[in-house]
């Protein structure tokens, strides 16, 4: 049973204004494909993150509730349509995230760059977030990225290296901390960030090594929330963490020298995304 402080309430009223425009325009979301907790208030404010590239993933993550299928077509129209919806929505700051697409050669690093130049040429005064894949660790796709010109850049570790195996097959930790580490090493003055989930069964000394390993490559920010299954299909939650160990892993990020870092029980990686900037 979930403990009391994790009884938030999804109002569905509040999301059709902006499921409406985004059934309108085509467009994919990350909040609605991965059921954030967050939806409803995120959409009563206008706020999605949009998830491009298809609704299909080449990763066999277990926590995740993308849907694990052979991919879609590459559309591309989309960046334009999320660039039409960002201006629609009067988004002061966007993120844009995408499944893994290991079936592409750049990994699907042209399409973010195509979207965060569209994104530029029509609301140039926006803030851009990309929460990308590890793109095989390819300097040249994550070059283009880069060379688009987002304000952050950020790749989520999402759990502790132990766990990997049970959690995110497929996924490299090594592979995942280098990548944050190559985009300080092509553009040192970008942003870089990262997330993490808790309650899979880690333990406290691999959540500050994670920590650790973020700050010796100069990660920026950093997101922690617990882990929620979508389904009992998915891997199990191991622990509801409390409130105030959340607490204690901000401070002790504060003290490793994140520049800003959000940990409570439902934080995302994209939710609040705007404050980090500021």
């Amino acid at each position: 049973m979930k403990p009391a402080w994790l009884n938030k309430k999804i109002s569905l009223q509040s999301c059709a204004a902006v499921k409406k425009e985004l059934r309108g325009l085509c467009l994919n979301t990350v909040c609605e494909q991965a059921m954030c907790p967050n939806i409803g208030e995120c959409f009563s404010r206008n706020i999605a993150t949009f998830l491009i590239l298809g609704r299909h993933c080449t990763r066999m993550c277990s926590f995740c509730n993308i849907e694990k299928k052979k991919p879609q077509e590459v559309d591309l129209e989309e960046p334009s349509r999320v660039a039409i919806a960002v201006e629609k929505f009067c988004l002061k700051h966007v993120v844009v995230t995408s499944v893994t697409r290991d079936d592409l050669e750049d990994g699907g690093a042209g399409v973010f760059a195509k979207t965060v130049l569209s994104i530029k040429d029509k609301s140039p005064s926006v803030t851009i977030e990309v929460l990308i894949p590890d793109f095989k660790l390819s300097q040249e796709a994550l070059r283009e990225v880069v060379e688009s010109g987002p304000h952050i850049i950020a790749h989520n570790i999402e759990t502790v290296p132990s766990l990997y195996p049970f959690v995110r097959r497929g996924a490299d930790y090594a592979r995942s901390v280098s990548l944050l580490r190559m985009v300080k090493k092509i553009s040192s003055g970008l942003k870089t960030k990262s997330g993490l989930m808790l309650g899979l069964g880690e333990k406290e000394e691999e959540v500050i090594s994670v920590m650790e390993d973020l700050r010796l490559v100069n990660c920026d920010f950093l997101s922690i929330g617990q882990y929620l299954a979508p389904s009992q299909k998915h891997y199990p939650v191991k622990e509801y963490v409390a409130p105030e160990k959340f607490d204690y892993y901000k401070e002790k990020g504060r003290r490793l020298g994140f520049l800003h870092i959000e940990s409570s029980p439902y934080v995302r990686s994209s939710y609040m995304a705007s404050d980090y900037l500021h």
